[in-house]
């Protein structure tokens, strides 16, 4: 096994399951120390429990916080400096999907919600991460976006202006930071494995949802879901120093289906 993040401090929000997990997994085994971060503590202790089992000797700092509440992001930043002392690359990953709808029936407080969740703790973990990436002259971001970033899905208001707008902030900030030594860049994942995709596919058919799945990767040009794996190998990737020049732009995975006519 390769060792690109031997020495290496990785922070990762929304690392209790899904995709967050899958990167988690995969920069340990690849001899990162961590600090994960998720609302759920159990989700954390899981995530956990799969490292140890990949790399027995790594370090893993768990802090349950809110992402789009300020203080608990200081709260993790502070946290993951007074234990390792500097944040090598930071996977800014933690979202929600939300329920779906038509804009006209979009619940008001939903869309403030999934923006709340999936924009502000995007920008406020840019906000507390770069500066001390600034700071070091040195570090890596992957922000989370969505093929429902850079194209229209349906249905899905809150998520779609938000996952818009982490593209936004991930051109922003990587122009901003790229002189200081920072890159920062996005993934785009399409319709991925995950606990998050498999409630999606719940609310549009509770009782059929596997078939439901089926229909949904049949317009793929792969026909099929990726799995979380494929994503942790891809951040795995653009978090290490092999992809120091990639800066300021989306990274598609999803099968092809972004290129589609």
């Amino acid at each position: 096994m390769t060792t690109r993040f031997a020495d290496k401090v990785v922070l990762i929000t929304g690392a209790g399951s899904g995709l967050g997990r899958a990167a988690a997994t995969q920069v340990a085994a690849e001899g990162a120390s961590l600090a994960l971060v998720d609302i759920s503590e159990r989700g954390l202790a899981e995530t956990a429990a799969e490292i140890a089992e990949v790399a027995p000797d790594a370090e893993v700092l768990q802090v349950t916080a809110d992402v789009s509440n300020e203080s608990d992001v200081e709260r993790y930043v502070a946290e993951t400096l007074k234990t390792f002392g500097h944040i090598d690359g930071f996977f800014n990953n933690a979202g929600i999907e939300g329920k779906q709808n038509l804009t006209e029936d979009f619940g008001t407080d939903e869309f403030d919600k999934v923006v709340s969740i999936n924009l502000r703790g995007v920008f406020l973990g840019l906000k507390h991460v770069l500066a001390v990436m600034k700071s070091q002259g040195s570090g890596t971001v992957v922000n989370t976006a969505s093929v429902g970033g850079i194209r229209g899905v349906g249905n899905q208001s809150g998520y779609a202006a938000a996952k818009h707008g982490v593209v936004g902030l991930t051109r922003n900030s990587g122009i901003e930071y790229g002189e200081f030594g920072v890159t920062v860049k996005a993934i785009a994942p399409g319709a991925i494995m995950t606990p998050m995709v498999e409630g999606s596919l719940k609310q549009m058919d509770p009782e059929n949802w596997e078939e439901a799945g089926r229909q949904f990767v049949s317009v793929n040009p792969m026909k099929r879901f990726g799995r979380p794996e494929e994503v942790g190998h891809l951040v795995a990737f653009l978090l290490s120093d092999e992809a120091s020049f990639i800066n300021a732009t989306v990274i598609p995975i999803d099968g092809g289906q972004s290129e589609k006519y």
